[in-house]
């Protein structure tokens, strides 16, 4: 397989898929390689199992959790996916772990096995409201205090809910419901989704001319010349 040449040198992936099977057993749904990387889909419930399986089973030995991710898809029953990224300092490979949940169901905590789970936890809650059982601090991390909703998911509206200003009557930042006065949304400064009304200089230049049309005669570069005017006869 080639792979580009600003992607980091791994070692093989070779043998790992059959060594995750055997060591995973049921937990895993599923297996997808693409690009040289290997992807595992297994059960929520079962997520802190596998991946201590995956940190301590020998010829896999995946010893770092470098990220957690979350993915919103609104059309699933189960909407979110918490993906989870892994290195291996001893093989020098990575693997990526998945699971489906809802808004509703939480999914273990795996900051037994990484304390620095607690905090990408949080991040993935902050971000998309998904809750982690066994969390001993899952609070916000990201957006600030009082924050409405959960900014990564794909229905939270782009202007938020609440806008955030600071007032001088109060001498405090004072938090507002969201307000977008007509003025600004339909202002008119050559906006390029709506453009300007008026014609500017040099806009004739963009109509196109009937077939046949004469050109327009080029601008003088100086005074009209004068014609000299010629001297009379003189009678007899």
């Amino acid at each position: 397989m080639t792979v580009a040449l600003h992607v980091p040198r791994t070692a093989s992936d070779e043998g790992v898929i059959a060594a995750a099977k055997k060591a995973l057993g049921s937990a895993l749904l599923g297996v997808k390689e693409h690009v040289g990387e290997i992807t595992l889909t297994v059960k929520r419930e079962e997520i802190a199992n596998v991946l201590k399986k995956l940190r301590d089973t020998p010829a896999l030995e995946y010893q770092q959790l470098m990220e957690i991710a979350g993915v919103d898809y609104p059309e699933r029953p189960e909407r979110f996916e918490v993906v989870y990224h892994l290195l291996s300092l001893t093989q020098n490979r990575r693997i990526r772990v998945k699971l489906s949940t809802d808004e509703a169901t939480p999914v273990p905590s795996v900051t037994a096995l990484w304390p620095v789970a607690g905090w990408l936890e949080r991040e993935v809650f902050d971000m998309y409201g998904v809750g982690f059982a066994g969390n001993p601090d899952l609070r916000r991390i990201l957006t600030d205090y009082g924050f409405e909703g959960y900014p990564q998911r794909k229905d939270f509206p782009l202007t938020g809910f609440v806008e955030l200003r600071y007032s001088e009557a109060e001498k405090r930042v004072v938090y507002e419901p969201v307000s977008l006065p007509q003025d600004f949304r339909t202002f008119d400064f050559l906006m390029p989704w709506e453009g300007a009304e008026y014609r500017l200089p040099g806009d004739e230049k963009a109509t196109g001319e009937a077939p046949g049309a004469p050109s327009p005669a080029p601008a003088a570069s100086g005074p009209p010349p004068v014609k000299a005017k010629k001297p009379r006869k003189k009678k007899s």
